[in-house]
């Protein structure tokens, strides 16, 4: 009986403001949580012997997993001292072999089956971006070496995080974290098969998880489970939740999904590639595209959202916009280039014809006068 670790004790820095309240294998993406897309993959797979590590932020994961059908352990990283150590925590679970997965990434049901048979083996995935991930050196099927985020990749192949183990890698947990583990395995003529993913992504920085939204609103089951107002016109894969009011005139284009207890005013537009939260409210002659709205978001009227992250809680006043325009942000000792609108922390206040053009701004910012807001902006900051 095969076994699964799910690793879920980080914070993913890269992913702020958003991470600041929650894990980030609990930031909604087509709003389900992402670590829920990994326990559903594996459960596919028919494995349900599945322990979750966490750590920062832990009671919102074991909040969530207490929710769930299906019984799953939970160990507690008490120091986010790097995925071996967090593995290291798990290791009075494990009786066999084991796969080993990421609770912030998107991995589908086929890739698991992939590599769920194999002794010691490692899920890859070509990437355009290697630099950000652990670029895997591949000789006849296997590994031959790991470099992680190097700055001159000699590869696009790159490690998705997904292993297949058997215990004797506990002997190999001298290091906090996986690369160096695999190194010491592969240095110890341990062999390790590189196995191509069918499907998996992740989310490096938080513009990103548009890019994962709009990958897994392909997968959602159309459903109208609110009052649709006459004159509403729905096309394409729509779900809509419980409680939730369309107004008249309404127009939604799927892939879109809308959660419970929403009020979408008469008048609206809701594009391709958007999920929307629960209690979300939408003011009228409001169009919204390729976005990701978490809960308790207001928008108002005359608004244009484009390529947008709205954590919870915002609210934004009449006649906001967000601008898509490509820039360039710094990343650890890097710059990176980026295009979207604009990623929105929890908590915000916005003033009506405030326009938000390819930018990052932190949890419970307020602005003021309807600026033009840039770049990158503190969390608890005052744009006047």
């Amino acid at each position: 009986m095969v076994q699964a670790v799910i690793l879920a004790a980080g914070e993913g820095n890269r992913l702020r403001p958003l991470t600041r309240s929650r894990p980030k294998a609990m930031i909604p993406v087509a709003n389900r949580p992402i670590i829920e897309y990994v326990i559903n993959a594996l459960l596919e797979n028919g494995i349900r012997d599945i322990t979750v590590v966490v750590g920062y932020r832990k009671e919102h994961v074991i909040r969530y997993l207490n929710q769930l059908d299906v019984p799953i352990q939970v160990v507690v990283q008490e120091r986010q001292l790097g995925t071996a150590h967090a593995l290291k925590c798990a290791e009075s679970e494990i009786s066999g072999d084991f796969l080993l997965l990421p609770g912030d990434n998107y991995i589908n049901a086929e890739s698991i089956a992939r590599i769920r048979n194999e002794r010691n083996a490692m899920l890859v995935k070509e990437h355009p971006n290697p630099s950000n991930f652990g670029v895997v050196v591949i000789r006849n099927g296997w590994v031959r070496s790991i470099i992680e985020k190097p700055e001159d990749a000699p590869a696009f192949t790159v490690s998705t995080g997904i292993y297949s183990f058997n215990p004797d890698v506990f002997d190999y947990l001298q290091s906090n974290e996986l690369p160096d583990v695999i190194m010491s395995m592969l240095e110890s003529d341990e062999r390790i098969r590189a196995i191509p993913a069918d499907d998996w992504q992740d989310a490096i920085y938080s513009w990103d998880l548009l890019k994962m939204n709009g990958r897994m609103l392909k997968g959602i089951a159309p459903q109208s489970g609110g009052t649709i107002s006459s004159g509403v016109t729905l096309r394409g894969l729509v779900r809509i939740g419980k409680g939730t009011t369309i107004g008249p005139n309404t127009v939604i284009y799927g892939p879109a999904i809308i959660g419970d207890d929403c009020e979408i005013a008469p008048n609206c537009v809701i594009m391709p590639d958007t999920s929307i939260g629960s209690r979300v409210e939408i003011e009228p002659f409001t169009s919204v595209k390729d976005s990701l709205i978490m809960d308790d978001v207001r928008i108002g009227s005359h608004s244009r959202i484009v390529e947008a992250v709205i954590g919870q809680g915002c609210v934004l006043g009449d006649h906001t916009t967000t601008h898509p325009e490509e820039t360039f942000f710094e990343a650890g000792d890097g710059v990176i280039r980026a295009e979207f609108g604009a990623v929105l922390g929890d908590g915000i206040r916005a003033a009506p014809f405030t326009t938000f053009k390819n930018c990052v701004v932190g949890n419970n910012v307020i602005i003021k006068g309807g600026r033009v807001v840039l770049g990158l902006i503190e969390d608890g900051a005052r744009v006047m």
